[in-house]
């Protein structure tokens, strides 16, 4: 490792000065034809409601070159309903609306009357464009996970469940309603399911429910979506892909999660590289370190390196292990303490564009040039920005980087982005971890 730190620096350094002169970094530019490219998976969240405030749509996933980078799209967020089946959590965002020609991806708007609309068909249309690029249906999320334990109870609530998620999302059975639907509407465009249970057998969202059987009960509920998936396969002649979004707790790990076995079905699994400190704490802090910065006040700490390897400790194969990486930063405000601003006390969030706390990275990249400087932690893996009284950790290209030559150093298998639409018009952070992990 300390043979290779020079390389690694210089290779940092040209991206920096790369990226800093505006000129996108040279990468592979044909568009996924498989599951994964050159051994790597390049996952990236699309959010349900990215379409309204953010105005990111469908289309800028194509005009962006986000989507030609990318081997999956993970929809978020499909809902686990009380009555513990699935469902859409925004029909009318989903298939419902009516999209017009400007937001379209291929230029035609939504008619009235026909039986897909919304995101789903635009998803349905950029794969078209892009052939081979596959989307998933994310099922849960910090908000939609209360559920979960009512789903995975017995095996007749588990069989239930997953017999809705399939006729639904895959076989495309949605409910009519709001002029769309019916049954086959949707078929074709979900190509599997993403759990994002948030989480078993340890707390969540405030009114999620939780029971000590989770963690078995996670298990049998992921055994079912892996024979029902593959009994409709046989039937389609088509492999459907099932994946999970994992905690970076190594306790939570040991609280909901059979490694050894829920690997055996799954394709591959996210990994959370982010959160790990926020504005929840009244001290500044990393929220994405690749490795434990040296002057860091908690040993051990989250990072993404620790979260790694707990799961390959606990029987994860590493080829099926995803890293996270976050477009978006965590800030604080009132930081007092002077220095670079890292681990001082601070009065509060940041304000951010979508509240406190919180910030995308197309925002956060244009701070330097109002005032802030940048710091970097290269061994640890981590960049912020401080003005004195305020401060954003954050990931940059250059930190990107870095995580996506982590990612195949440690021959994992690919990278996940939370979310695309935290991304700039130009998708610098979703082409840059390509140039990491594909081979020109």
């Amino acid at each position: 490792m300390r043979g290779t730190f020079p390389r690694r620096l210089a290779t940092f350094a040209t991206a920096l000065t790369v990226l800093a002169a505006g000129t996108p970094i040279a990468a592979a530019q044909a568009s996924p034809s498989r599951a994964q490219r050159d051994g790597f998976y390049q996952v990236g969240y699309f959010t349900q409601w990215g379409i309204y405030g953010r105005g990111y749509t469908v289309k800028k996933l194509d005009t962006s070159g986000a989507a030609a980078k990318l081997t999956h799209i993970n929809y978020a967020f499909g809902d686990v309903t009380a009555e513990g089946l699935c469902a859409s959590s925004d029909a009318l965002t989903d298939y419902q609306r009516l999209v017009p020609a400007e937001e379209s991806v291929d230029g035609v708007a939504d008619k009235a009357g026909e039986s897909l609309n919304g995101n789903f068909d635009q998803l349905r249309k950029l794969k078209k464009k892009h052939p081979g690029l596959r989307v998933l249906l994310s099922l849960g999320g910090w908000s939609w996970s209360t559920y979960f334990s009512d789903a995975a109870l017995t095996p007749e609530s588990r069989r239930a469940f997953v017999t809705s998620c399939v006729d639904q999302f895959i076989k495309g059975n949605l409910p009519k309603a709001g002029g769309a639907g019916g049954p086959g509407s949707a078929a074709g465009v979900f190509d599997g399911i993403d759990l994002d249970w948030e989480w078993p057998g340890s707390a969540g969202d405030s009114d999620n429910i939780i029971r000590p059987e989770d963690k078995q009960n996670f298990t049998a509920l992921v055994a079912e979506f892996r024979r029902q998936l593959d009994g409709y396969g046989r039937v389609t002649r088509k492999h459907y892909e099932l994946t999970a979004y994992l905690t970076a707790n190594p306790a939570a790990m040991d609280a909901g999660f059979e490694a050894k076995k829920i690997f055996k079905d799954f394709d591959f699994a996210t990994v959370q590289g982010y959160d790990f400190h926020g504005t929840w704490e009244s001290v500044t802090n990393q929220q994405s370190a690749l490795r434990r910065p040296a002057a860091a006040p908690d040993n051990p700490d989250f990072t993404a390196d620790r979260a790694i390897n707990a799961w390959i400790d606990r029987g994860a194969p590493r080829s099926k292990l995803v890293l996270g990486i976050p477009y978006y930063g965590q800030g604080w405000t009132g930081v007092t303490g002077g220095g670079n601003g890292l681990y001082k006390p601070a009065t509060g969030p940041a304000q951010g564009t979508f509240g406190p706390g919180t910030e995308d990275y197309k925002v956060l990249k244009n701070l330097p040039a109002q005032g802030y400087r940048m710091y970097r932690d290269l061994r640890s893996g981590h960049a912020w920005l401080f003005n004195g009284t305020t401060f954003w950790t954050y990931d940059d290209p250059a930190t990107v980087l870095q995580k996506a030559l982590y990612i195949r150093k440690e021959r994992l298998g690919g990278a996940m982005a939370w979310s695309l639409d935290g991304d700039d018009d130009r998708a610098t952070l979703t082409k840059t971890i390509a140039t990491g992990l594909w081979t020109p």
